[in-house]
This record gives C-alpha cells, structure tokens and sequence, in this order.
C-alpha cells in the first residue's frame, strides 16, 4: 500500500486532487465533490488534534474494530458504499475551490510529519504506527479519488 510518506505519492495524490473541479461527478456514493474534499480533511484533524471525536466505544465494539483495524491500511481497496460516521458526514454546500485547497494544505501537513514518531491515538481504532497511518490517508484519499473517477 502507498502512503503520504512517500514523496512520490504525495506528487500523486496532489496532481489527483488538482484534477477535480466543482463540476466532478461521483460515480458512487451521496457526496458531491465540495462534500467530499472537506470529508477528506476531518482524518487529518483527527491526527493533528483540531477535531475531536467524543467516541465511546464498548468491549464489543473494540473487539468488532480491533478485527477491522487492519482493513484500514492493508492493500486491499475499500468497497464502494462503504457507510460513513456520522461525525464524517458533511452536509450542504460548502466552497470547493477552498475546501480543495485546505486538503492539499494538511496533506502536505501530514507529509512533513513523516519522520514523526509519536502519533495521537485513534478514538475508535485505538493505536496505529507512523507508517500505518501513512498508509490508512493515502487509502482513504484513494478511495475517495477513485469515487470521483480521478
């Protein structure tokens, strides 16, 4: 699996995101391309510390998440449809010309942080390793990108 750690995969990711416009379409899924590019932020606030998720979560659920864990950063795609948190839900129209900007703003953030060795941990997932973490954005990106044929 890629990761944003990568500088070849940064290249990537930033000429995909350069390539969206307001007009993109999704060829699954309910956002449209301004709901997805500001969706796509809250992971690295999440990291970084400017959103935080009041998750609680219970003995089953940590056991149900800690088998799904894995699926976050291994090298299998997401699935298409996959349903979202509530928390990661955006609503309404938001300015996408801006919303793009501030993405490619906190991917190159996260970027700079590769040589980081201590990351906040996840409020549903728990722990995750730098190059875990590297690997899970870029998959996230991926999956989001790919819904919007870029």
């Amino acid at each position: 699996m890629k990761s944003l750690f990568e500088t070849e995969t940064i290249t990537e990711i930033t000429k995909r995101i350069g390539s969206l416009d307001k007009n993109s379409t999704p060829t699954w899924g309910k956002m449209n391309v301004g709901q997805m590019v500001k969706h796509c932020q809250i992971p690295f606030g999440v990291f970084n510390g400017t959103v935080n998720m009041e998750t609680k979560v219970g003995f089953l659920k940590k056991i149900i998440f800690s088998m799904m864990k894995p699926l976050m950063y291994n090298d299998k795609p997401w699935k298409k449809n996959v349903p979202t948190g509530k928390e990661f839900i955006i609503k309404g129209e938001v300015d996408f010309t801006k919303e793009r900007e501030t993405l490619l703003g906190l991917v190159h953030d996260f970027h700079k942080r590769k040589t980081q060795t201590e990351w906040p941990k996840h409020p549903v997932f728990g722990e995750f390793t730098a190059d875990q973490y590297g690997k899970m954005n870029y998959k996230h990106l991926d999956h989001h990108l790919s819904q919007f044929g870029v």
